[in-house]
C-alpha cells in the first residue's frame, strides 16, 4: 500500500502550495457593452437613479435644488500591466441628455470619468460630482467634462463646453459645442465617442446627435495618460446641479481597451447586458515584489502539473510492477497450499512440444522425465509433476 499514501501524500502537498501561490496573469483587454442598465453591474451613488434601463443623475424635480450623483461599473478595469509596461489604450461612445423641466434654470452638466476609487461622489454645482467642495484634492481622476453653466472660479471659457480634466476642474482644453451645431442642454439625445490612443499620445472627442461618428472630433488633446492610468481603475458618470431643474441622462454606454497582449483564447467578452455577470479582475497590491510574486507564480503554474503528471506516471510503473509480483507469488502459493496440479495429456503433449527428445530431463524409477512450461501461467515444472501421466499415455 505504500505507493497509494505516497500519490495521496504528493497530491496534497502540490493542493496546498497551488493554494498559497494564485493563478497571477497579465493584464486583458475589455469590453463592456450596456444597450441599456440594470443593477447587476453598476453601482448607484449619490441621487442617481434607475429607471426603464435609464440611468438618471441627479434628482428629477419641477422646483430647482442642489444636486449631484454617479453610476460606476462595478469592476476595475485594467489600464496598466506592469509585467510588459504597457498602457492600454480605450475608447468609450455613450449617448446622454441634458433636458430642463424649466428652460430658464439650467447647470451644471455631467461627466465621464476614470478613477482608482469605487466611491467616487463629490459636491454639487459647479463640481459635477468629481470633487468634494471642502477637499479639492483628495478625489483622482480623468474625466470629459460636457458643461452647461459657465463657471468663472474653475475658469469655463463659457456655457456648453467639452473639456478634458485631470485631477482639477481647471479644465486642460475646452471646446464649444455649439459651434459644431450641439447644444448640450437642449433636452436632445447626444452620443458622444471618446478615444485615446496610448501609441499617438492622443485624446479625441466626439459629439453628435446622430448614431454616426463625425469624421472631425469637437475636442482633441496631444496628451500622454500613462502617468495618470493607474494599474486598476474604475470607470463611470457622475452630474450635479445647483438650484436648477436640469436632468441627466444616461442611456446607453459601451466601453473597451486595447493594447494589451492577448495570454489565452477568449471564451467571450464581458458582456454585461446578458446573463452572465463578469468576474472582479484581481485587485491590485502596490508593493515592490509584485512582479517577483507574478514571476514565482507563472513558475508554479506550468510546473506543478508536469510534476503532478511524472508523479502519476511513477506511481502507475510502481504499481504495476507490483501487481505483478503479486500475482505471480500467489500463483505459487496456491500451488503450494493445494498440492500438485492435474494436468491433461494434452496439456503434457503441449508443455513438452510432443514429448520431444531436448525437453529429456533423464529417466526415473517410473519413465523418461521431462521438462514441461506452461504458456498460461509462464512457469516451468519439473518432472515429477507430469511423469506418471506422460508414461500411461506412452
Amino acid at each position: 500500500m505504500y505507493p497509494r499514501k505516497l500519490l495521496v501524500f504528493l497530491i496534497g502537498l502540490i493542493l496546498i502550495n497551488l493554494a498559497h501561490y494564485p493563478d497571477y496573469v497579465l493584464s486583458e483587454n475589455v469590453n463592456l457593452d450596456f444597450p441599456f442598465f440594470t443593477l447587476r453591474n453598476i453601482t448607484l451613488l449619490g441621487d442617481s437613479y434607475l429607471r426603464n434601463g435609464i440611468v438618471g443623475l441627479t434628482r428629477e424635480l419641477g422646483v430647482p435644488s442642489s444636486s449631484s450623483g454617479s453610476v460606476i461599473y462595478n469592476y476595475p478595469v485594467a489600464f496598466f500591466d506592469p509585467e510588459t509596461n504597457i498602457t492600454a489604450s480605450f475608447s468609450t461612445k455613450f449617448s446622454f441628455s441634458i433636458a430642463n423641466v424649466n428652460p430658464s434654470s439650467f447647470g451644471d452638466g455631467l461627466a465621464f470619468f476614470l478613477s482608482p476609487n469605487n466611491q467616487t461622489l463629490g459636491s454639487p454645482g459647479g463640481y459635477l460630482g468629481l470633487v468634494n467642495s471642502s477637499q479639492l484634492s483628495k478625489n483622482k481622476f480623468i474625466a470629459i467634462e460636457f458643461d452647461t453653466r459657465q463657471d468663472l472660479h474653475f475658469n469655463d471659457p463659457d456655457e456648453d463646453h467639452v473639456g478634458l480634466d485631470i485631477d482639477s476642474l481647471v479644465s486642460i482644453k475646452t471646446a464649444n459645442s455649439i459651434l459644431r451645431g450641439v447644444n448640450l442642454k437642449g433636452g436632445n439625445l447626444i452620443t458622444a465617442w471618446i478615444d485615446y490612443e496610448n501609441g499617438k499620445k492622443k485624446l479625441e472627442i466626439f459629439l453628435s446627435y446622430s448614431s454616426f461618428k463625425p469624421e472631425v472630433p469637437l475636442l482633441s488633446v496631444g496628451i500622454d495618460l500613462s502617468d495618470y492610468l493607474k494599474e486598476f481603475m474604475y470607470v463611470g458618470f457622475s452630474a450635479s446641479t445647483e438650484g436648477s431643474t436640469e436632468l441627466h441622462c444616461i442611456e446607453n454606454w459601451s466601453f473597451r481597451t486595447m493594447g494589451f497582449r492577448p495570454i489565452r483564447p477568449k471564451i467571450q467578452p464581458h458582456n454585461v447586458s446578458d446573463s452572465s455577470v463578469p468576474l472582479s479582475p484581481p485587485i491590485p497590491v502596490s508593493d515592490s515584489g509584485n512582479r517577483h510574486h507574478k514571476m514565482i507564480g507563472l513558475g508554479l503554474g506550468i510546473g506543478f502539473p508536469a510534476f503532478f503528471c511524472a508523479v502519476l506516471v511513477v506511481f502507475g510503473w510502481i504499481s504495476v510492477k507490483k501487481w505483478k509480483g503479486i500475482k505471480t507469488e500467489r500463483i505459487i502459493t496456491s500451488e503450494l497450499v493445494t498440492g500438485p496440479r492435474q494436468f491433461s495429456y494434452k496439456e503434457l503433449k503441449s508443455a513438452t512440444r510432443g514429448f520431444h527428445s531436448s525437453r529429456i530431463l533423464g529417466h526415473g524409477a517410473f519413465g523418461t522425465v521431462y521438462k514441461a512450461f506452461f504458456t498460461d501461467s509462464g512457469n516451468y515444472f519439473c518432472s515429477e509433476k507430469i511423469k506418471t501421466y506422460a508414461r500411461r499415455k506412452n
